[in-house]
């Protein structure tokens, strides 16, 4: 397993731990982790901390440049609003976990020429399911239901 979708999946796990909803984020420039995140909605009472808002605020500011040299790793496709975050600040490429419970604006994202890279990975997969059979209310109003 990519070593990068493996630290995003921990992400998840620990989101999961506190009490939240079980997605994580990783940002990669260079080879290196420069931040990470997991969807804080429910522990921080936030309207929009999804993983990957609260993996870029994590990884701070960064310049133009480093953006559009950056990898963005998400346990579950992007939505709307990470997805325009990505298209933002020209993320390059996005690495998803797994787009079978939920997909956000893939085919848009590749027509502005970001690259998308989809796993399938079965543990993304298991921890969504799982959390969508168990804390349905919770997760539709995650994807604005």
């Amino acid at each position: 397993m990519d070593l990068f979708l493996k630290a995003a999946i921990e992400e998840a796990e620990l989101g999961l731990k506190e009490g939240g909803i079980p997605i994580g984020s990783i940002l990669v420039i260079d080879n290196k982790i420069v931040g990470r995140g997991h969807n804080r909605r429910v522990q921080k009472g936030s309207a929009i901390l999804h993983a990957e808002m609260d993996c870029l605020e994590n990884a701070g500011r960064l310049t133009a440049k480093d953006y559009q040299k950056a990898i963005l790793y998400s346990t579950l496709s992007p939505c709307d609003m990470c997805s325009g975050t990505a298209l933002l600040y020209k993320i390059p490429r996005i690495v998803i976990g797994e787009n079978k419970t939920f997909q956000g604006p893939e085919s848009y994202l590749k027509s502005r020429g970001i690259d998308i890279q989809i796993v399938q990975d079965n543990r993304c997969i298991e921890l969504m399911e799982t959390f969508i059979r168990e804390r349905p209310k919770l997760w539709n109003e995650d994807i604005g239901v």
